[in-house]
């Protein structure tokens, strides 16, 4: 099995160290496996993990959101309750876009209305 360093994690998912420690202590990713002198060596699939964390973060979902999807999965629920997760997640951030969207056409006008 391939593993990284720490700053190869870092430097491929685009987050820090910091934050690779943090997700850890957190329980969202891990437990990551350590090397024979207790460095931290990251897998493939530890990478995905962080991606998928870093996506809901940037998409507005908070740790006690993360907590509860991370949860769901290690519990092994069914199907049925990772996707109503996903869908109450979904229909948040879709609603948050459309008042982005919003604000953002209100800034078009006022841009155009002072050019």
């Amino acid at each position: 099995m391939t593993t990284v360093t720490p700053a190869t994690a870092a430097d491929r998912t685009g987050v820090s160290i910091d934050t690779l420690r943090y997700y850890e202590r957190e329980g969202l990713i891990g437990p990551i496996r350590r090397s024979a002198g207790g460095r931290r060596e990251y897998t493939e699939d530890d990478l995905f993990w962080i991606g998928l964390v870093t996506c809901f973060r940037e998409a507005g979902l908070g740790i006690a959101d993360l907590r509860e999807f991370v949860a769901i999965l290690r519990a092994e629920h069914s199907p049925q309750d990772r996707v109503a997760f996903l869908r109450e997640r979904r229909a948040t951030l879709q609603q948050r876009a459309a008042a982005l969207s919003r604000a953002m056409e209100v800034l078009d006008d006022k841009i155009a209305y002072y050019s």
